[in-house]
């Protein structure tokens, strides 16, 4: 099949771009063309390997005629301003996950696209990993009933890679509530497939040099009745990977020998500015960029149990446990990310947003808060945010 690939524009070279760098050079959906960011270095390494033309400023590059969609892969508080102006400019925009920090400011980038008449997309988030995909299409085809409950787990080492001082700030939307959170949300309310209703939640916040919340558990009540609860923690001890075959979050296989690595290599660091320094090391012209994964991304081990049967999702496929029979549906591996990019270019060439919109955004990041307010409340919080989001 022949595809008119979508020039994209690139605001922000860091972490978030080299992780999608293997999607983007085997994407026959979208192709880059430009891109944005304050580092020469990683401006130069783009126009090497993509070509086309680099900026120093967002706003630039939401003005190149060149460019009919832009991926913002800057910081989380940098989201509206960026997303705002790739609305202003007529632009298409995927928003890295989560769309913003403030309600308010996620409410100001829906009514941007709304009025630009393009589309926000929010990702990529594994609710757009292809298992999670299939998990859907199996839910989808009444196989095991109605969804009445959701278990989803992850503990990684999250907490103790290189970060900058904001990221260790909650107020500025660090932690793993926002960051990681957003993933595990978007994946249970994509299951559950019904309005959320409620959350109940405790978080932890048990390192002094770490000032942030490490891990949280939720339980989020669903209308009709259903329910998911989330548990992660990303303090780097039990890595959860262990649970799916020994295959990391980005789909390659895990040694036993990477085991503590990140604290490892963070009591090498003398300050934060040598951790910043760090992470700068980790944006596109100076880190390596990995072949494709040989496994499906994964967000740690997820359960979902029907009225007729249950679904456990694993980086290779999907275990179907019905009354009589244990089948096992298996997932083809495509190029990395493909469900974003096609979900983009199908949103952009053919009008056909995916679920993962700016009103999703919306009430994923609403969750987002309602877990700080129950852990600090001890109460639980009715959500009023997510209308828009039935399945």
């Amino acid at each position: 099949m022949t595809f008119d690939p979508i020039r994209l524009g690139v605001i922000g070279l860091g972490r978030a771009f080299v992780l999608m760098v293997p999607a983007f050079r085997a994407s026959p959906h979208v192709r880059p063309v430009a891109a944005s960011a304050p580092r020469e270095r990683s401006r130069s390494a783009f126009q090497s390997e993509f070509g086309g033309s680099v900026y120093d400023n967002a706003e630039a590059l939401c003005s190149d005629r060149d460019v009919e969609a832009v991926y913002i892969a800057s910081p989380h508080q940098l989201h509206a301003e960026h997303a705002i102006a790739a609305a202003k400019a007529g632009k298409h925009a995927l928003v890295d996950k989560p769309i913003a920090i403030s309600l308010s400011d996620a409410r100001d980038m829906i009514g941007a696209f709304v009025g630009s008449g393009t589309t926000l997309i929010v990702g990529p988030s594994h609710s757009f990993d292809v298992p999670v995909l299939q998990a859907r299409d199996i839910i989808a085809s009444g196989r095991i009933g109605q969804v009445r409950m959701v278990h989803a787990l992850n503990c990684t080492d999250f907490l103790y890679r290189p970060r900058r001082p904001e990221e260790l700030r909650s107020e500025d939307g660090g932690g793993v509530v926002f960051s990681q959170g957003a993933h595990q949300i978007d994946i249970v309310r994509l299951l559950c497939g019904a309005r959320a209703l409620t959350v109940s939640a405790m978080t932890g916040n048990w390192d002094p040099d770490r000032p942030t919340e490490g891990a949280y558990s939720t339980l989020i009540g669903f209308e009709g009745g259903a329910f998911a609860s989330l548990t992660y923690s990303g303090y780097g001890h039990f890595d959860s990977d262990e649970w799916q075959d020994d295959i990391s979050e980005l789909g390659y296989p895990k040694s036993a020998e990477t085991y503590g690595h990140a604290r490892r290599a963070l009591r090498d660091l003398k300050g934060p500015a040598a951790e910043a320094e760090a992470k700068t090391a980790r944006t596109f012209g100076t880190a390596s960029v990995c072949d494709p994964a040989p496994h499906h991304e994964h967000f740690g081990p997820l359960l979902v149990f029907g009225e007729r049967g249950d679904l456990r999702i694993t980086p290779k496929g999907v275990h179907i446990y019905g009354d009589d029979t244990v089948d096992f549906v298996a997932c083809p591996m495509t190029y990395p990310r493909s469900g974003v990019l096609e979900a983009l270019y199908h949103a952009v060439r053919h009008d056909k947003a995916p679920q993962q919109t700016g009103a999703w955004g919306l009430a994923s990041l609403e969750i987002c808060h309602a877990i700080l307010q129950s852990a600090k409340s001890s109460a639980p919080v009715a959500l009023k945010h997510q209308a828009g989001t039935d399945q």
